[in-house]
């Protein structure tokens, strides 16, 4: 009877209704219609959904990004990349995805990034003649690289669900971000013959390369004093996402004088609202979480896998299939938060470790951003380029047969996820 539960779902997906309402009224339905659980489960279920601490960092997260699009470090860090590659043909492709590994250490959110780093180099890219449907695709593509490298909030959420070390994950999505990174550069190295892509014709003079680097130096170490402080324990999640937000703030008023004042109430009431919208998704999962215990969802689907006799590679085939699949028709955020905690113990006891099957799942989700039909990340890059969303979808393939590549890796290499969260956290 459980399948009801989520027919009701993706029943009021379609008709319209907001994730963390459809999964609500769903919950509601389904209890109502069971009619042997007490109605007060729903209050229960859905305070005990964000009784959690870590969930604090949420807030701050997307403040931090909030703040990183409205401060202009985002333009330093293109004037410095595009100072480093400019001239190669292509550079302002390459530009996109180093910005956006950068960025990645700050904000930790696909949206964030995109809406930054497009706003800053959609315009450049048309101004040197750059296909405006290209553009777009590697501005999409390249922000699913700001979940993976650390700080990542999808990784604070399957930290927190599941009671995993929030500091593994982030460590464990280091190398995975970068070859995300030097995969998609691998993909404009090829098309940029193919497509003839333009050459800046900007003069480099290495006498301005320092006073290029003393402009961008506070936002270049901006992602190493987060990732410090996590890899050493200095600071908790909740106070790195803490710093993250003063940090930025500092630079922003301080140094690039950028943000005033009297901006700053507008931007926490838009991370404000964003995130409370977040925290209304934790509560509805918090239903959905009891309901699945209730019901032995979890162990139901265990002993079917394990009857399969699937084994770790047939497992994890089918999990990337699955949430490849669940990327194309819901959003990353409550595919997650209800699908990890059942698929998690399954992994643990076939002997995948925690770490590398949570990041897994993440890039999964991430390359979800990327499909249609639901692609938010392409919804959003077709509205800032002026690009139709059929367009973008046609242009995005080769990107996301390079994620594909780059998915299939870490999901079948685990070291290259698991390497150094075990050398550096015991």
């Amino acid at each position: 009877m459980i399948g009801l539960l989520f027919i009701l779902m993706f029943l009021l997906l379609a008709l319209g209704f907001e994730i963390w309402a459809a999964m609500g009224i769903s919950a509601a339905l389904y209890i109502l219609i069971r009619g042997d659980i007490p109605l007060d489960t729903l209050a229960a279920t859905m305070v005990s959904g964000i009784d959690i601490y870590s969930l604090v960092a949420i807030p701050f997260f997307m403040l931090a990004g909030e703040l990183m699009n409205a401060s202009g470090i985002t333009a330093h860090l293109a004037k410095f990349a595009r100072f480093m590659v400019g001239q190669i043909r292509g550079g302002l492709a390459y530009v996109v995805v180093i910005v956006n590994v950068i960025m990645a250490g700050v904000s930790g959110s696909a949206v964030a990034d995109a809406s930054a780093v497009c706003s800053v180099l959609l315009p450049a890219m048309d101004k040197e003649g750059y296909d405006r449907k290209f553009a777009a695709a590697i501005n999409s593509a390249a922000a699913t690289i700001g979940p993976i490298i650390p700080p990542s909030i999808p990784m604070v959420f399957i930290g927190v669900i599941s009671n995993l070390s929030v500091g593994k994950l982030f460590l464990g999505g280091i190398i995975p971000g970068l070859l995300m990174g030097l995969f998609l550069a691998g993909n404009i190295f090829i098309l940029g013959e193919k497509k003839r892509l333009p050459v800046s014709l900007e003069p480099r003079n290495l006498r301005d390369f320092l006073p290029v680097l003393k402009e961008v130096f506070f936002a270049l170490i901006a992602p190493l004093v987060i990732i410090i402080g996590v890899v050493f324990g200095i600071v908790t999640i909740v106070e790195v996402a803490i710093l993250a937000v003063f940090y930025v703030l500092f630079v922003a008023i301080f140094i690039y004088r950028s943000i005033k004042w009297s901006d700053i109430p507008g931007l926490f009431a838009k991370a404000g609202s964003f995130s409370a919208t977040i925290m209304a998704i934790f509560a509805t999962v918090g239903i959905y979480s009891w309901l699945i215990a209730n019901e032995q969802l979890g162990q139901r689907i265990g002993e079917l896998i394990i009857s399969l006799n699937l084994g770790k590679v047939g497992f994890l085939l089918l999990v990337n299939l699955f949430f490849l699949f669940l990327g194309c028709i819901m959003d990353a955020i409550p595919a997650m938060l209800i699908f990890f905690p059942i698929l998690h113990p399954i992994a643990t006891q076939m002997g995948i470790d925690s770490t590398h099957f949570g990041v897994v799942v993440v890039l999964n989700l991430m390359i979800g951003l990327l499909t249609p039909p639901v692609g938010a990340l392409l919804f959003l890059v077709s509205k800032i380029a002026d690009v139709s969303f059929d367009e973008l979808v046609k242009e995005i393939w080769p990107y996301l047969l390079a994620l594909l590549i780059v998915l299939a890796l870490i999901t079948y290499i685990p070291p290259l996820v698991t390497f150094i969260p075990n050398r550096i956290i015991k």
